[in-house]
């Protein structure tokens, strides 16, 4: 091709909008489970929950049901059943810097698509609404899973190759329990470990602070065999993580959480500024944080 059939080319194709990435640190926020949201995108491996649209959503749409799952099949970030039901996945490989905008989208090109088609979801949305304006915001009403089964249609496992890949995804997912001691915090057992992590809603200073408290006066731990094994940061807030023995189930530790819990509020009261111990204790932790995979 001539260099000038190249240039006529050049300015005669549609010039491709370019999509800015902003980067929002708390996707969440303003959200009334937010600590929930965090936990299932970065901590529960099998769980899902029902999300309600909005009235004008559903005067377009109909009111198809939305079903908020940790992660869908290949990580996709959503897919439609043949009978309507629309699922959106927290967990996904492409996301942008705003991760509520990332699943807003996803779930508007779902409910755009026919029911059992296949979502097409673009790797940078643009601006646009997010979860907040789309949603009917309210608790999550989380149903905790031991595998991936809620994926199917009904007889969808009859399937030899449907099941060897149910069967292969449903092999990487650790034993998962939900803590009704308090909001966002999960049992959990990996090889040779088990773990209680907990998401904290509050402001990260204030968190911080009292669990720095905590420290001092050595009130860290969730009791005898426990360690406090250091905190995480995901989407503006923190969640510690303790040690625990491996062979005590879960059902065990409720009464230990609900305390530390106790004492957790208790520091977060306090008004006055941490004293030199407490300075020590903060200064120890900020050194101990997680990564969190």
């Amino acid at each position: 091709m001539s260099k000038r059939r190249k240039n006529q080319r050049a300015e005669t194709a549609p010039r491709r909008e370019k999509i800015r990435d902003v980067f929002v640190p708390r996707p969440f926020e303003g959200l009334v489970d937010e600590p929930e949201w965090i936990a299932l995108r970065e901590l529960v491996p099998a769980a899902s929950a029902p999300l309600r649209l909005t009235p004008d959503l559903v005067e377009e749409h109909g009111d198809r049901p939305v079903v908020l799952a940790t992660v869908l099949p290949m990580a996709a970030p959503a897919m439609t059943k043949p009978d309507g039901r629309v699922f959106i996945g927290l967990q996904r490989h492409q996301q942008s810097g705003d991760v509520s905008r990332d699943l807003a989208d996803a779930l508007l090109c779902a409910l755009r698509t026919e029911p059992g088609g296949a979502v097409t979801v673009p790797p940078l949305p643009g601006p646009g609404p997010r979860l907040q304006d789309i949603l009917v915001d309210g608790p999550l009403e989380i149903t905790m899973h031991d595998g991936f089964e809620f994926w199917l249609d009904p007889g969808a496992a009859d399937d030899p190759t449907v099941q060897a890949s149910l069967e292969r995804a449903n092999a990487a997912i650790y034993p998962t329990v939900k803590l009704a001691a308090a909001r966002a915090a999960y049992w959990c057992q990996v090889p040779e470990k088990a773990h209680v992590r907990w998401v904290l809603g509050d402001d990260e200073d204030a968190a911080l602070d009292a669990l720095s408290r905590l420290s001092a006066a050595g009130a860290l731990t969730l009791g005898e065999g426990t360690k406090f094994a250091g905190m995480f940061r995901a989407h503006g807030r923190l969640a510690p993580v303790w040690d625990l023995p491996e062979d005590v189930p879960a059902a065990e530790w409720e009464e230990a959480v609900a305390a530390f819990a106790k004492r957790y509020a208790d520091a977060l009261a306090e008004k006055e500024p941490l004293d030199a111990a407490g300075r020590r204790a903060r200064q120890g932790l900020l050194g101990r944080q997680l990564t969190l995979r």
